[in-house]
C-alpha cells in the first residue's frame, strides 16, 4: 500500500475552524461531529499511508568465516588488535552480546542461516561439505534469498556458498568433474538473482571462481598442500584464480553491486549476502596489511575484514543507502585452532574472551559469536542486547519486516527479532534511560563437529555428552592444533550442565546438582526434534532413528 492508493482530496484535507449552525449542533452526529469524525478519519488514512509508503530496508548481511568473538574488539576489549571500523559499526547500532550460530561449524550454520531450519533435521548429522559435493538444501524449500525475491527484493551472493552444487559429472567419483559444463542447483536455485564466488572453503578444492552457474575457467594446473599458516588442501586450479585475491575480489564485486543498484533506481530494495571466506584459513592478507598489527598474520587478516567492512558501509552512505539498509554482521562459528591458539595467547590474546572452546565444540567458544545489526532509521545508537537470538532468526525478521506470513513447511525454527531491533530488551548508552526486556527467543538448540546436542534456555545449558562435542578437551580426537590429550568419555557423566549466570566459562557441571534441570531441557530437545520445529506451528516430519548415533540420548528422556 503506497500514498498513490488513497484519493488526492483525503490526503490534502485541511484544517479549519468548523460553526455549527443552532441546528446542526443537535444529537451527538450532528454535522460537526460528522465533519470531526470525518477529519479523525482523514488523519488515520494519512497516518496509515504515510507508514505504508516507507519502503522495506535494503538488507546486507556480511558473515565472517571463522572469526572468533574476542577477535572484535568491541567485545574484548583485551584483544591484541583493534577493530574500529566494526566498533563503529556496534556505535552506531545494536550490539547483541548472547548471539549464536546454529552450529559451530561452516556448513550447516549456513544451512541454517539461509533457510531458518537446523541443518540435523536434513541429511546432515555432523561435519561440513566439500567442495564437490551435492547440495544440502532440499530442492523447493524455501530461503531467506527467495522469500525476499517473492516480495521485491534483488537478490545477490558473493563469496563462499559451501553448501553443495550439482556438478556435471564424467565419472564416479565426487571429484570427476566437467568444469566446462554449467552446474545446477546453486545459489540461482535457492532464491539469489546472481552469485559469484567460491564452492566450498578456501582451503578445500575446487580452486575456481564461480559465476552464477558455471566456473569462469577451466583448471588447467594442480596445486600441492600447504602447510600453516597459509594452509590448504591440493587440487586442482583455475588459470584465473589467485587466494589472495578472494578477499578483496568478493568486496570489489559488493561494492559493484551497490553501485549498480543505486544506479537502477527502480526503487527495488536489495539483499546482499556476502559470506566471505576471510579469516579462516589459508590466512593470507593482501600486503598493504601484512604486520599491520604486529601480531599474527591471523591478526592482520581480520584487520583487513574490519576495513573492507569500513569500505562498505562508506559506499552505502555514498550512494545514499546507509539510513534504511539494515546491516548485519556475524561470523559462522567461533575461532578455529588451526589459526594458532599459542600464538596468539603470546600476545595475550583470547579470541574466545574468556569462553572456553572453540570452532567444533558444544561449549560457548564454538557458537557463541559477535553479532552487530545496524539500521538507523530503526534502531536506537550506541545500544546493546543481552537477549538471546540464533542466526536462523533472520528468516523470521524478513518475514516480520514485510509483515508477511511464512509457511508451515518453512522456518521451522527462526523466531523474529525485529522486536529488538526496535528497542525492546536493548540497553541505551544514555544516562538515565531503562532497557526495555522483551526477548523474542528464550532457548536454542547447539550442535558440535561430531553432531552432539546442546540445549540453551535461559541461564541453563544442557550438554547431551559428556565431551566437547569437537577438537577441544574432553574428546577421543583432540585437534592437532590444541596439543591436548584424549579423553575417555566413558570415565566421566553423561551429561553436563552449566549455569551460564554464574558460570559463562562452563568450568562446573552442575548436572548432579539438578537432575530435574536435565529432565526438563532434555525433554524440551526431544520434543524440538521429534516435532520438526522448535516453533508454534504444525508439526513437520522428523528424522528419528536407529541410525542416528547421536540422538540416542533421547530414551534417557521419555
Amino acid at each position: 500500500m503506497t500514498l498513490s492508493l488513497f484519493p488526492q482530496k483525503i490526503l490534502e484535507t485541511q484544517c479549519h475552524v468548523i460553526r455549527d449552525t443552532p441546528s446542526e449542533k443537535k444529537g451527538f452526529f450532528g454535522r460537526r461531529n460528522n465533519r470531526v469524525i470525518l477529519a479523525v478519519v482523514a488523519a488515520l488514512f494519512i497516518a496509515v499511508a504515510a507508514r505504508a509508503a516507507t519502503p522495506p530496508p535494503n538488507i546486507v548481511y556480511i558473515l565472517a568465516d571463522d572469526l572468533g568473538i574476542g577477535d572484535v574488539s568491541c567485545y574484548n576489549p583485551q584483544s591484541a588488535w583493534q577493530t574500529p571500523h566494526l566498533d563503529r559499526l556496534a556505535r552506531g547500532g545494536l550490539r547483541f552480546t548472547d548471539a549464536h550460530s546454529a552450529s559451530s561449524l561452516c556448513t550447516p550454520a549456513r544451512y541454517a542461516l539461509l533457510t531458518g531450519r537446523y541443518a540435523w533435521r536434513g541429511r546432515l548429522k555432523q561435519g561440513v561439505l566439500q567442495g564437490y559435493h551435492p547440495p544440502l538444501i532440499e530442492a523447493h524449500r524455501p530461503t531467506v534469498a527467495s522469500f525476499l525475491r517473492e516480495h521485491g527484493y534483488t537478490t545477490a551472493v558473493f563469496g563462499k556458498w559451501h553448501l553443495g552444487l550439482d556438478w556435471t559429472r564424467t565419472g564416479t567419483q565426487l571429484e570427476n568433474v566437467d568444469f566446462a559444463q554449467p552446474f545446477a542447483n546453486g545459489p540461482l536455485a535457492y532464491g539469489f538473482d546472481r552469485f559469484f564466488g567460491i564452492s566450498a572453503s578456501l582451503d578445500m578444492p575446487p580452486y575456481v571462481w564461480l559465476a552464477n552457474d558455471r566456473a569462469t575457467a577451466v583448471p588447467t594446473a594442480t596445486i600441492a598442500d600447504s602447510p600453516v599458516p597459509k594452509l590448504w588442501r591440493g587440487g586442482p586450479i583455475g588459470p584465473d584464480f589467485k587466494m589472495e585475491d578472494v578477499q578483496p575480489r568478493l568486496i570489489e564485486k559488493s561494492l559493484a553491486f551497490f553501485a549498480e543498484r543505486a544506479a537502477a533506481r527502480d526503487a527495488k530494495p536489495f539483499f546482499l549476502y556476502l559470506p566471505l571466506a576471510a579469516p579462516h584459513t589459508p590466512i593470507l592478507p593482501s600486503r598493504e596489511f601484512e604486520g599491520k598489527t604486529h601480531t599474527t598474520s591471523y591478526g592482520d587478516f581480520v584487520t583487513q575484514v574490519d576495513a573492507d567492512v569500513g569500505r562498505l558501509l562508506a559506499a552505502l552512505e555514498k550512494h545514499g543507502f546507509a539510513k534504511n539498509t539494515l546491516i548485519i554482521f556475524t561470523s559462522d562459528n567461533g575461532f578455529a585452532p588451526a589459526a594458532d591458539v599459542p600464538a596468539h595467547a603470546k600476545f595475550n590474546h583470547d579470541p574466545s574472551a574468556g569462553y572456553r572452546g572453540y570452532k567444533s565444540d558444544l561449549f560457548e567458544g564454538g557458537h557463541r559469536v559477535p553479532f552487530i545489526a545496524h539500521w538507523p532509521a530503526i534502531i536506537k545508537a550506541g545500544t546493546t542486547t543481552p537477549a538471546l537470538v540464533e542466526q536462523l532468526d533472520l528468516f523470521a525478521t524478513c518475514a516480520e519486516i514485510l509483515n508477511t506470513e511464512i509457511a508451515a513447511t518453512a522456518a521451522e525454527d527462526s523466531i523474529s527479532f525485529l522486536a529488538l531491533l526496535r528497542g525492546g530488551g536493548a540497553t541505551p548508552s544514555g544516562p538515565g534511560d531503562s532497557p526495555v526486556v522483551s526477548p523474542a527467543r528464550t532457548a536454542l538448540v547447539s550442535h558440535s563437529a561430531e553432531g552432539r546436542f546442546a540445549i540453551r534456555e535461559g541461564r541453563w545449558k544442557l550438554l547431551l555428552w559428556p565431551g566437547s562435542g569437537g577438537w577441544s578437551s574432553p574428546t577421543p580426537a583432540p585437534s592437532q592444533w590444541l596439543q591436548t590429550p584424549r579423553t575417555d568419555l566413558a570415565t566421566l557423566p553423561p551429561f553436563q550442565l552449566y549455569d551460564l549466570s554464574a558460570d559463562p566459562a562452563e568450568t562446573t557441571n552442575v548436572a548432579s546438582a539438578h537432575p530435574e534441570i536435565v529432565q526438563r531441557l532434555g525433554r524440551l530437545l526431544r520434543a524440538d526434534i521429534e516435532r520438526g520445529r522448535s516453533t508454534p506451528g504444525t508439526p513437520q516430519p522428523a528424522t528419528v532413528g536407529t541410525d542416528w548415533p547421536q540422538a540416542a540420548w533421547i530414551t534417557q528422556f521419555p
